[in-house]
């Protein structure tokens, strides 16, 4: 069976305070240096296809092939999110693929039962949460393959291998 998505990149996980959960995570699994993207700015959001607005943190490191995300929603609006963890509630949420042909990926889920939860663009690049809750457990990120992310995500894998325990926790 062959698609436009490349396997698992990422698993991503609810937190209620990202920068705990960032300490937790370099104390517990020694992952790091986590990358913090604070009130990430995304454009063209859609929850279940009404206009909506999404006010998250993130934070990004990489363990080994795998990179962890870890979410903070701030605003208390309906999303992805929480529709998986309602606030003061944390865990796993999604594993996340990139592809080259977004549009037929979200297609191919809607046909499969799978509808769009949460979309929207990081500048060029287009982004959903599709909602596999109902087949696998977990919501799945889809992104469009675009080499502005695979530029950030290949600072943040190259930072990662070279660590050596200084500076921790870094902005982007």
């Amino acid at each position: 069976m062959t698609g436009s998505c490349t396997g698992l990149i990422q698993a991503a996980f609810i937190v209620n305070d990202l920068e705990d959960a960032v300490r937790r995570w370099l104390a517990t699994a020694r992952v790091g240096p986590f990358f913090i993207i604070p009130h990430a700015k995304v454009e063209c959001v859609l929850y279940r296809g009404a206009p909506a607005v999404l006010d998250f943190s993130a934070a990004l490191a990489q363990a080994g092939p795998l990179q962890i995300e870890l979410i903070q929603q701030h605003s208390d609006t309906p999303s992805a999110y929480r529709d998986v963890y309602p606030k003061g509630r944390e865990g796993f949420h999604h594993v996340c693929m990139m592809t080259n042909d977004f549009d037929a990926e979200l297609a191919r889920h809607a046909a499969e039962d799978s509808p769009t939860a949460t979309q929207g663009a990081f500048g060029d690049m287009r982004f959903a949460y599709v909602d596999t809750r109902a087949r696998l457990g977990h919501m799945t990120e889809i992104i469009e393959d675009r080499a502005s992310i695979k530029e950030m995500f290949k600072l943040i894998a190259d930072a990662c291998a070279s660590w050596n325990g200084e500076n921790p926790i870094r902005y982007l």
